[in-house]
């Protein structure tokens, strides 16, 4: 099996996957192992995008790491004693730019010191008015327990969880089903859209719009039998 190690701190990770016989590589590996804790994992899926990601732990803050040890973990893999599970992610569109995350979708004013103004859309169907806040967190499952998370205060296993970041009015969180698309018009401007912790983003301009629904595009993470 050849894999690449991934992560800020990665010589333990080496050292195990060399005693536990795998082969290490810097190009076309069969598993990506994501030496860290949740955002290394989202940075691995960003930079290999379909590759089964094995999870170990390297950092204190890791809600997705096995209750296992590493070397562990690397056995079982080793002797095939693993799933992998498939998590799909969101896509955000403004025009012909987009990007595309593994927890979330994140539309958040440009100015801290000035909220913004937009409209949401269910399947071109407007929800309420215009909501005054800082932005809209689109989730999906697998990052409900994230940012989705600290704002509503719960978190959830099926479709896709829009929650209101800072509204200056009441405007409760929605669970949806995961075919829905959401279209956010930015009514006063501007915003900036992001995916997870990734450093790209896209401006958007009073007047444009965001178009946020699942992605044809899935994570593969390796889950490993006998925990």
């Amino acid at each position: 099996m050849k894999l690449l190690i991934y992560g800020d701190h990665t010589s333990e990770a080496e050292e195990l996957a060399k005693v536990n016989g795998f082969d290490l590589v810097n190009t076309d590996p069969e598993f990506v192992v994501s030496c860290g804790g949740d955002g290394t994992l989202m940075k691995s899926e960003h930079d290999f995008p379909g590759l089964p990601k094995i999870i170990l732990r390297s950092s204190r803050i890791c809600k997705k790491c096995h209750q296992l040890t590493n070397s562990e973990v690397l056995q079982k893999v080793k002797s095939g004693e693993y799933k992998i599970e498939e998590y799909f992610k969101v896509i955000a569109r403004v025009g012909n730019k987009e990007v595309i995350g593994l927890n979330e979708i994140i539309v958040h004013n440009k100015d801290p010191r000035q909220a913004i103004r937009y409209e949401i859309f269910i399947n071109n169907v407007r929800v309420g008015g215009e909501i005054i806040g800082d932005g809209v967190v689109v989730s999906t499952p697998f990052g409900s327990t994230g940012y989705y998370r600290s704002i509503t205060d719960s978190f959830f296993e099926v479709g896709i969880g829009v929650a209101f970041n800072n509204s200056t009015e009441q405007s409760d969180h929605m669970v949806l089903r995961e075919d829905t698309e959401i279209k956010i018009k930015i009514m006063r401007g501007p915003a900036f859209v992001y995916a997870d912790n990734q450093d790209e983003s896209i401006e958007v301009k009073t007047g444009e719009e965001i178009i946020v629904k699942k992605s044809r595009h899935s994570a593969k993470i390796i889950k490993v039998k006998h925990e």
